[in-house]
């Protein structure tokens, strides 16, 4: 499969069970279009689910394919996946 271009998802500074469904459907909807660019510049706030459906989607994206990044990570998003002990996990999306 070819991959298209990158569709860009910014993610809001706060992303919890409130937000989890909105970023879900958006990363589904671009992962079937083609690769995929996060950006997580603005992240204040991450949930422990959100960090999981980031990993969830990179692994969609993997399986059709397509590249999954996440460009600028925050201080706060890049914290919370130490704390939680899962640098193994994101370091091969993370950029920047």
């Amino acid at each position: 499969m070819v991959s298209k271009a990158k569709k860009p998802i910014a993610l809001p500074a706060i992303i919890d069970l409130d937000s989890l469904d909105g970023i879900r459907d958006g990363l589904i909807d671009a992962i079937e279009e083609g690769s995929v660019t996060v950006t997580a510049s603005a992240v204040e706030r991450v949930s422990t689910n959100a960090l999981f459906m980031l990993i969830s989607a990179a692994e969609a994206a993997r399986r059709n394919h397509y590249e999954f990044a996440i460009e600028q990570p925050s201080v706060a998003l890049t914290s919370a996946i130490e704390r939680l002990g899962l640098d193994a996990q994101f370091s091969g999306m993370m950029r920047g």
